[in-house]
């Protein structure tokens, strides 16, 4: 007679061997016990890998999920037709059936959910915790979801189909101050429609944002099926330009599933410092998590000053956006203020002339804004900040040979390990702001010299 743990051996080896069965395609997984009880929901992109690696013998669970093992006796599993919506597909199972290992999410209210605020005017599309908060109310909320990670990736993937806002602006139509707005570099990458700026009117942002919510509901085969009656329909009676945003709608749908997460590089890329941060989104985090932002970051702009031997002193700004470099946002500017050898007095001409317009509310800041040097060059620039009336979310400076960042509002610098994604982040737009300079300044110095 085989004892227990034979038993439990004998059981994992045969739900390996059915896991091994399983497609490749996204799913979601359901883990049930001897009674048909479900015990655990899980979201995969690969159903095969993802369910295979439950059941092999070094499998470690952490000390949450590893009792769950000796429960298993059957799996089943959903296939989808995309990442995303396995993602919807898991969150919906997970509130309905309430699995015992899913229950520590259900309890615990720091779990993301997304919220559409349908009672805006323009509704922004935001990632919360807290889908309870006042500023949800009326909104359209999903979830709770399990990873905030896939989620963010979900939200920006689909944000270039859909072009919804996710800034937390308060806009209203017709607004006069609209006109004299400038719209985020989200816009300028196609991924906004900027009704910040009155880029778009009320009834189209709203008809976009009711066909997002009408995707994150439908299958996608099926949505596209509806998409291209839609667009034939609106070609017939001649409405040419609808008929031309579903015909863009569905080729960026289609082609959601051809991206590499790691390495995308859009036309608007400069690809040739991409290698500056093999993994954007992991330096990301990283630099939100050591930063302490509540919000995920999405644009970064970095400054730097430039000079030699007493000629020309210029300043350069480069914008990275999702972890890459977009060049459309360089800047370079000739400094007119400062002499040669006074680089503070340089980067507080810098950033006046550059964030003028949001210091006035005219536009929004990026999400951090990286300063190239040490302790002295960050007060520079934070002395700039105060004349202006809005300030800054985040201002940091990189310092060199150490390595260490200072932060606004804090005392003593952060000194992160060498290999840690967030400083190969900071390095990558300290290294690329020094570039741009030093290649302005090499320049001005040849004109100089044509010119004797």
């Amino acid at each position: 007679m085989s004892s227990p743990s034979d038993q439990i051996f004998e059981n994992i080896a045969n739900l390996a061997a059915q896991a091994r069965a399983l497609p490749t395609t996204p799913g979601v997984y359901l883990l049930k016990d001897d009674k048909d009880v479900v015990l655990y929901i899980g979201k995969a992109n690969s159903l095969k890998n993802r369910v295979g690696s439950y059941f092999v013998p070094s499998v470690d669970l952490g000390p949450r999920k590893q009792p769950m093992l000796k429960h298993i006796v059957d799996f089943d599993v959903i296939e989808c037709e995309s990442e995303w919506e396995a993602l919807l597909t898991e969150a919906r199972l997970i509130k309905d059936l309430r699995p015992r290992f899913n229950a520590m999410m259900l309890d615990d209210r720091t779990f993301p959910y997304l919220a559409i605020t349908m009672r805006d005017d323009f509704p922004g599309v935001f990632i919360t915790r807290t889908p309870g908060d006042p500023q949800y109310k009326g909104a359209k909320v999903f979830g709770p979801f399990t990873s905030v990670t896939a989620m963010r990736e979900s939200v920006q993937l689909l944000q270039r189909v859909y072009k919804y806002r996710t800034c937390t602006l308060d806009i209203k139509a017709e607004d006069p101050k609209n006109y004299s707005f400038r719209p985020c570099l989200l816009h300028a990458i196609n991924q906004c429609t900027a009704p910040c700026a009155n880029k778009i009117t009320k009834d189209d942002y709203r008809r976009d944002i009711k066909d997002f919510t009408r995707f994150l509901n439908s299958k996608r085969s099926v949505m596209l099926r509806e998409m291209r009656k839609e667009m034939d329909e609106a070609s017939e009676i001649r409405q040419y330009e609808r008929a031309a945003v579903l015909r863009d709608q569905i080729k960026a749908i289609e082609k959601l599933d051809d991206r590499d997460k790691k390495a995308r590089i859009d036309s608007k890329w400069q690809p040739e410092v991409t290698v500056f941060a093999a993994d954007p989104s992991e330096g990301l985090q990283s630099l939100q998590k050591i930063l302490g932002i509540d919000e995920a970051i999405r644009c970064l702009e970095a400054i730097d000053i430039a000079h030699l031997q007493g000629g020309e002193t210029v300043g350069s700004k480069v914008c990275f956006i999702d972890g890459r470099p977009f060049k459309d946002g360089y800047r370079r500017y000739k400094i007119k203020t400062a002499s040669a050898s006074d680089d503070y007095m340089a980067i507080r001409e810098v950033v006046s002339r550059r964030y003028r317009d949001a210091g006035d509310g005219n536009e929004l800041y990026p999400d951090v804004i990286l300063i190239d040097g040490g302790l002295g060059q960050l007060h520079a620039a934070l002395e700039a900040f105060e004349q202006l009336e809005m300030k800054p979310p985040m201002v940091i400076s990189l310092a060199k040979k150490e390595e260490l960042i200072y932060v606004q509002q804090r005392s003593k610098p952060i000194k992160l390990g060498r290999e840690n994604a967030g400083l190969k982040l900071c390095q990558a737009m300290r290294d690329e702001a020094h570039r741009f300079a030093q290649h302005y300044h090499h320049i001005l110095r040849r004109k100089a010299t044509l010119d004797e």
